[in-house]
């Protein structure tokens, strides 16, 4: 039963990606391309819908598999990389580099990202040692506050050097410029995902605290350091090559937690193809809403996880009283 679920779950992700690939602003016919009628169709098909329906996928199931990790890490359902200073740091990242080598290839660009995401999430993470948590609400705030800091060093610099617009272009979390050649720093998001899968066994011992890991045999800090790496090196990749995806990581995880409970082996799959999924069904939405023009998807996601988040405030006040 389980394996039946899974596959019609992938069947139900298929289906929205040949969706994903018909929408556009101009008509594009499968049985044309196949039938070989249109070398401009299936031009369009190959340099552009292919990838751009690749680049969702691989981001939408990199970043809700990120958000999940980020809540095993720091214990606290309201915390994912856009309310834990990653993203924001990812964007600093990248205007340094803009700012110093902007001659640097993508996946350099990446790197270096990569390192600020590391850099900005373990301090988040030590923050989070350092001052009492009253309320779990605390711990996204932290967060906010520290992104909201971030934020404002790189805003201050990009209008220092006139880089404004061209960091918004970075990070607006836009799949509209995704062309083929510009989207396979993805496919790291892929590998790191799986790899997630591997340690979703660890993940799940560490979520329940360094005591009980410990006592277990599990090494906390090697698996900690094991999932910041993961959650830095995706939200980077993605970062880099669309922009910020918003709030995915919130509204996925506790969604499926919802209904399965926190065994990663056997819910991340399930988190995974649930944030593909999502993703497609906003980039639709955002090229249908307005067409011929778009709404980015970031935008979208951020309207949806800013009431999600509003949603999980008001059910825990509910429960509590």
């Amino acid at each position: 039963m389980p394996a039946l679920k899974y596959l019609v779950a992938l069947a139900a992700l298929v289906l929205l990606s040949v969706a994903s690939v018909l929408v556009g602003v101009s008509d594009l016919s499968l049985s044309a391309v196949l039938a070989g009628e249109s070398a401009t169709a299936r031009l369009v098909l190959v340099e552009v819908r292919i990838p751009r329906t690749l680049a969702l996928v691989f981001a939408g199931a990199g970043m809700a598999v990120c958000g999940t990790i980020m809540q095993m890490l720091a214990r606290n359902r309201f915390v994912e990389p856009s309310t834990a200073g990653t993203v924001e740091s990812a964007g600093l990242g990248i205007l340094t580099v803009l700012l110093l080598a902007p001659g640097l290839p993508v996946y350099m660009k990446m790197l270096v990202a990569t390192a600020f995401a590391l850099a900005g999430t373990s301090l988040f993470l030590l923050i989070l040692t350092r001052i009492p948590l009253r309320s779990p609400l605390m711990v996204p705030l932290v967060g906010i506050m520290l992104g909201g800091i971030i934020n404002a060093v790189t805003t201050f610099f990009a209008y220092r050097y006139d880089m404004l617009q061209s960091l918004g272009a970075w990070t607006t979390g836009d799949f509209s410029a995704v062309l083929r050649g510009r989207y396979e720093l993805l496919w790291l998001s892929l590998a790191l995902t799986a790899l997630a899968y591997a340690a979703a066994d660890r993940f799940t011992v560490i979520g329940m605290g360094e005591a009980f890991a410990t006592n277990l045999g599990v090494d906390y800090g090697r698996v900690v350091a094991l999932g910041l790496v993961i959650v830095s090196m995706v939200t980077a990749s993605v970062v880099v090559t669309v922009g910020m995806v918003p709030f995915l990581g919130l509204i996925v995880p506790n969604l499926v937690a919802m209904a399965m409970g926190d065994r990663l082996r056997r819910s991340l799959p399930w988190i995974a193809i649930s944030g593909a999924g999502l993703v497609l069904v906003c980039d639709m939405v955002g090229r249908l809403v307005i067409a011929p023009f778009e709404v980015p998807v970031g935008t979208v996601l951020g309207m949806l996880g800013s009431a999600f988040f509003l949603y999980l405030v008001l059910r825990r006040r509910s429960r509590a009283a």
